[in-house]
């Protein structure tokens, strides 16, 4: 099997792509906060892991002016998305490379700091490739990501409203399960962090509020794309109304809760 093979799969959906834009607009809402935990530096040469369209790597980008920013992807079409950004906004110090972190080599290590907006959650096995992102970094190093808080605190998160109408999934092939909350819970996050030779690791909770379009959090496509069947898709609708109808705004958009751990940690070398 493939590293990673299930994800490369997903990430590399033409649907789930094609919707990135949209969905992206609650990510960014991080994106400050990730910057002021990053503090990077002008002239510094930074690792993205998981970039996706490349918008947090281009803030990056602006903070460390003739520094570098090398963006790392699964997703082929989410890369050449950010690489077209990144041309149309003249940004000469952003690149993005098709590649796993979880086993590859990055071309042009080592750098000064790694940092991720929502990219860290997805490998089949985390403290490998945390292991292998840490040997792309210098001593002293750091280590900044962001990943989601629990399921629960997430009301985005739409799994348990469709629960009736989507088949179990496979059971995982070994204790570790890839997805949005693979960190939720912080102490076993570091632990794994420090398994992986990172250390003074932190995980601070962070709350937020993001108002997006209603088509950022669902509509029948992507129900049909998680695997809802096109009889019970009515049903699945109002299921998913009910759970978000508490977040409704007047203008029809929606102020979403997200709550978030911003991590931080350290290549002692």
């Amino acid at each position: 099997m493939t590293t990673n093979e299930a994800q490369h799969q997903r990430w590399n959906d033409d649907y789930w792509t094609a919707t990135w834009p949209r969905r992206e607009r609650q990510t960014t809402e991080v994106t400050p906060h990730l910057l002021e935990a990053l503090a990077p530096a002008e002239g510094e040469r930074i690792l993205d892991v998981g970039p996706g369209g490349g918008l947090a790597t281009l803030a990056v980008a602006e903070r460390v002016g003739r520094g570098e920013v090398v963006g790392v992807d699964i997703s082929r079409t989410l890369t050449d998305l950010a690489t077209r950004r990144a041309r149309e906004r003249g940004v000469t110090n952003a690149t993005f490379t098709l590649a796993d972190a979880q086993v590859d080599a990055v071309p042009g290590a080592p750098f000064d700091a790694v940092v991720s907006q929502f990219g860290v959650m997805f490998f089949d096995d985390p403290r490998a490739a945390f292991a292998n992102i840490r040997a792309q970094v210098v001593a002293g190093g750091r280590l900044v990501f962001v990943c989601w808080r629990a399921p629960d605190l997430n009301p985005w998160f739409i799994g348990p409203a469709l629960a009736a109408f989507l088949p179990a999934p496979p059971a995982p092939p070994g204790e570790f399960v890839p997805g949005p909350f693979a960190f939720a819970d912080p102490v076993a996050t570091a632990r794994m962090l420090v398994a992986a030779g990172w250390a003074r690791v932190e995980c601070r909770p962070l709350d937020l509020v993001a108002t997006s379009e209603r088509d950022a959090v669902v509509e029948d496509d992507y129900l049909r794309f998680l695997g809802v069947a096109e009889d019970d898709l009515a049903a699945a609708r109002a299921a998913v109304d009910a759970t978000l109808r508490p977040y409704e705004r007047s203008d029809g958009r929606l102020d979403v809760p997200l709550a978030v751990h911003v991590v931080r940690a350290l290549n002692q070398g």
